[in-house]
């Protein structure tokens, strides 16, 4: 398995660690065609906003089995998938070694927990329905603020705001979508700047309309 400048891949026991509520998910992922259309459309509004640069080097957190990142594949010089789920991961590497792609790595990885071992800063961070799993948002923040180079990108699609009805009743610890406001202060005191919103596209689901943005924002050149 190859890795990207400090970040490692290790394949690891699932009994060994608690078990990711998107395991038992990762073997079907990619059979749902609106996940494919989604990073698609993502990935046409992230390529234009890509920082300038002939490498760039780039991490997709909470990467699932890859879906973003592979349509960013010929965008980005080198890219760590980074997930908490080893079921999905395991998926990804799977996707990987048949492609024979060689600018990706595999990596469990839990940035709520802890910095990871990290030999250079990125030039960008992405992830598409992420965030709102992630209860600190202002830690996570901060998080990729510290892997970021000087002038390096942060680009995020996630849901705006809405009533908690998206998920089934009784999910606990995520996000009911996002304020745009609340969201900008938030990557404002972490130390972004240059912030952005796009409009992604919106999900159909229990008879109700759910908007996604694509949020962008620079880490400030100091």
């Amino acid at each position: 398995m190859g890795d990207v400048e400090g970040y490692h891949y290790v394949k690891i026991n699932p009994v060994d660690i608690i078990t990711s509520s998107f395991d038992s998910k990762a073997g079907t992922w990619d059979d749902d065609p609106q996940k494919i259309l989604r990073a698609k459309k993502v990935a046409n509004l992230i390529r234009p906003l890509l920082p300038k640069g002939d490498v760039l080097k780039g991490m997709e957190y909470g990467c699932g089995t890859g879906l973003l990142s592979f349509e960013l594949a010929n965008d980005i010089g080198s890219v760590c998938l980074a997930d908490t789920s080893v079921g999905m991961l395991d998926v990804l590497q799977e996707k990987i070694s048949a492609t024979g792609i060689s600018n990706f790595s595999a990596v469990l990885l839990d940035l709520t927990n802890t910095l990871g071992e990290s030999s250079r800063q990125l030039d960008v961070i992405y992830s598409l329905m992420t965030l709102h799993h992630i209860a600190d948002t202002a830690a996570i923040l901060g998080q990729f603020f510290y892997h970021l180079r000087p002038g390096g990108k942060l680009l995020l699609a996630d849901l705006d705001q809405e009533d908690g009805s998206f998920h089934p009743e009784g999910t606990t610890g995520i996000h009911n979508g996002f304020e745009r406001g609340e969201l900008t202060r938030a990557a404002k005191s972490a130390g972004f700047d240059a912030i952005n919103f796009y409009d992604a596209f919106v999900i159909a689901k229990n008879n109700r309309n759910y908007p996604v943005f694509l949020f962008e924002a620079t880490k400030v050149v100091q």
